[in-house]
């Protein structure tokens, strides 16, 4: 759980329901008066980023929100997390289940893709103006995106008219530490020009608990045929794409990886590129 989460579950005492207004400036209102009862919260900003009507439930909509906080005791450090939240006008809650099938209804429910997410440091492979854009959220560790996207990349690489790739850096730091590493020095070497970085990042073999920076380094090295030193990894411009990467991921509410959009649109098959024309 996030730290934001944490801090507001402490003071959502609010049994499953509370009272709110339909509209967003009201859901906004509500949440902030809630929140600001928290004894180590100095200021909290609510605002509606987008309100999706639910189809599973007439007469209800699922608001997405940004939550922007200060503590007490950090009031430097700003807070960011996007939250899902459900309203029919009277009522308001964090969950919302479906009887017949037991889904929360918030794991339907995605940010929309904006089409400033499509950057032009995250187009690896295609053509801009493809028909089809593709976006890969991934961790290099991750077994299941060693299993899928090297094979993905390959096949939609094959016709550059046809799809854009775009990939975003997503380390799954807290379970696979050394893609910490492993990210900065793919950056960086994308940054100096090296072509296929992603596709043979994913050929590498290191000990995903690794925390040796060298070791790591020396692994990417020999694979990627580099020479990324410690000072490369820590440029300033390596720790501005990180960012820009983790930013779209948080927008999006990117939880795991791979996660994958098709033209915009949030692909849970990862597959849905195969049937395209």
């Amino acid at each position: 759980m996030s730290l934001m989460l944490k801090l507001l579950a402490t003071v959502l005492v609010l049994s499953s329901f509370a009272y709110a207004q339909s509209t967003g400036g009201n859901v906004e209102d509500f949440l902030e008066d809630q929140f600001s009862d928290n004894p180590r919260i100095k200021s909290v900003d609510v605002s509606v980023d987008s309100v999706i009507p639910l189809k599973e439930v007439k007469g209800w909509n699922a608001y997405i929100v940004d939550v922007k906080a200060r503590l007490k005791n950090k009031p430097k450090s700003l807070i960011k997390q996007k939250m899902i939240w459900f309203s029919n006008g009277q009522v308001i809650t964090k969950d919302l289940i479906d009887l017949k099938t037991g889904q929360n209804l918030v794991e339907t429910v995605k940010p929309k893709f904006k089409n400033e997410y499509y950057r032009a440091e995250n187009l690896i492979y295609g053509n801009k103006n493809a028909k089809h854009k593709v976006v890969i959220f991934s961790d290099p560790l991750c077994p299941f995106c060693r299993s899928f996207v090297p094979g993905a990349i390959k096949s939609m690489k094959k016709e550059p008219n046809k799809f854009a790739i775009y990939y975003y850096h997503f380390p799954l730091i807290r379970i696979h530490p050394a893609s910490a590493t492993l990210v900065r020095a793919a950056i960086a070497a994308e940054l100096q020009g090296v072509k296929d970085v992603v596709l043979k990042l994913y050929t590498l073999k290191v000990n995903p608990r690794e925390k040796n920076v060298n070791k790591i380094l020396a692994a990417f090295n020999k694979v990627e045929g580099t020479h990324i030193t410690l000072s490369d990894i820590n440029s300033k411009l390596v720790k501005k794409q990180l960012k820009a990467d983790a930013t779209v991921a948080s927008d999006l509410m990117v939880a795991g990886t791979p996660t994958v959009y098709l033209d915009g649109k949030i692909d849970k098959t990862k597959k849905k590129y195969l049937k395209v024309k």
